[in-house]
């Protein structure tokens, strides 16, 4: 096995148990190493560190498996490490009800690079660092005696994966799909999943909770939510007793969507929802234009800063959105806005929503601070790993 020695005085963030160590950390590389391959880390002085997956071609240059020296990376390691990031879920009162759940959350369930979201019979796997990929049969065949599974789809189609030298792949790695729409229970709302060309695995399961708490706030309140996506927090709000929902997106395929999740869901009140296509930044300017008013506000946008250099610019989108939804408010209103934004801090983007509201001459304060669902665990080492903030706000 090739040695990866670090730098002097770079060890510090192993010992801490950081998995991640960039290029700069390190000295040199004794031994031939390939992309994926398991390389044992060493610190400058011969201290064995921990034994990690080598990426030549990423910054990260590599990333820990493991920090005990006992533990060889096989695939019996692989099956020990899937089957107790399924068990986790399964026995956690939140998730075990779920149809949709996240399986695998990268780093924060000891195998980076790798993750697996469960919609019913069908896992979804994305791989994005070499060392997942080297591993993917063996990820792959501990999925399946992990859960059960009739599918696992493949979607490691995401941009990062190129920062790693690898091509995007999708497909299917394991059975077959079930034919027709594949079908979600959430909290009593039933939901279409496209895992072939939906939004990252096919649906947004870190905001679950968050939809739920919208349902519950939703009661006799009229809703807008922007960003809609498939409809996801319009329907819970529905579900939860909101007078109307009005979903805006730009994309016409999301809004045809979002209306049939609608028609999946006959104890809702169609005649609630109303539907926009349109830029959310317009839309948000054209309701205020006429007039329109609102009791509870969602605005769950896509990333705008992937990372810290993107901040300053992302900052003014999210300030533009914010003021115009405190705008929309009527007194006594609710905002629920989000940032997934890697870039923007908790702290920044707190800052942000502060400055809209006394851009937008109104006084604001935090009930509630929101964050990923537990299926999406943070590492107490790993704190990059919060990448979803939201704040539930009131005038």
């Amino acid at each position: 096995m090739a040695e990866l020695i670090l730098a002097a005085g770079k060890e510090r963030p192993l010992h801490r148990r950081h998995p991640w160590i960039y290029a700069g950390a390190v000295e040199r590389v004794n031994g031939r190493a390939r992309a994926g391959d398991t390389v044992d880390v060493i610190s400058e002085r011969g201290e064995w560190l921990g034994r990690a997956a080598f990426s030549p071609n990423s910054q990260i240059r590599a990333r820990v498996w493991t920090f005990n020296a006992d533990e060889t990376i096989d695939h019996a390691f692989f099956k020990r490490r899937v089957t107790a990031s399924v068990a986790r879920r399964a026995t956690h009162p939140l998730l075990a009800q779920q149809d949709g759940q996240r399986l695998i959350h990268g780093e924060s369930d000891g195998l980076p690079g790798v993750v697996a979201d469960r919609y019913g019979k069908v896992v979804v796997l994305q791989l994005t660092s070499a060392g997942a990929e080297k591993w993917k049969d063996a990820i792959v065949v501990s999925l399946v005696q992990a859960t059960g599974c009739e599918c696992v789809y493949e979607r490691s189609d995401v941009d990062v994966r190129k920062l790693e030298g690898l091509e995007p792949r999708t497909g299917i790695a394991f059975g077959e799909l079930p034919a027709g729409p594949l079908l979600i229970s959430e909290n009593g709302v039933r939901m279409e999943v496209d895992v072939v060309g939906g939004h990252k695995t096919g649906f947004y399961l870190d905001q679950r909770d968050n939809r739920l708490l919208t349902g519950l706030l939703a009661k006799g309140r009229s809703v807008l939510n922007c960003f809609c996506y498939t409809a996801g927090f319009s329907l819970q709000a529905l579900a939860g007793g909101a007078t109307s929902a009005l979903s805006i997106d730009s994309s016409g395929p999301a809004l045809e969507a979002g209306q049939r999740n609608l028609a999946h869901n006959p104890q809702l009140d169609a005649s609630r929802a109303e539907w926009r296509e349109a830029d959310v930044f317009e839309a948000l300017r054209s309701l205020h234009a006429e007039g329109r008013k609102f009791d509870l506000i969602v605005l769950d946008p896509p990333k705008f800063a992937p990372t810290a250099a993107h901040a300053q610019r992302a900052a003014r989108a999210y300030k533009d959105i914010n003021l115009f939804a405190f705008r929309l408010l009527n007194p006594g209103g609710i905002l629920m806005t989000y940032s997934c934004s890697g870039g923007i801090s908790p702290e920044l983007f707190q800052s942000i929503v502060a400055g809209a509201a006394v851009d937008a001459g109104v006084e604001g304060r935090i009930l509630q601070h929101l964050s990923a669902s537990p299926d999406h665990p943070i590492g107490l080492a790993v704190p990059e790993g919060e990448y979803l903030k939201g704040l539930v706000c009131s005038i």
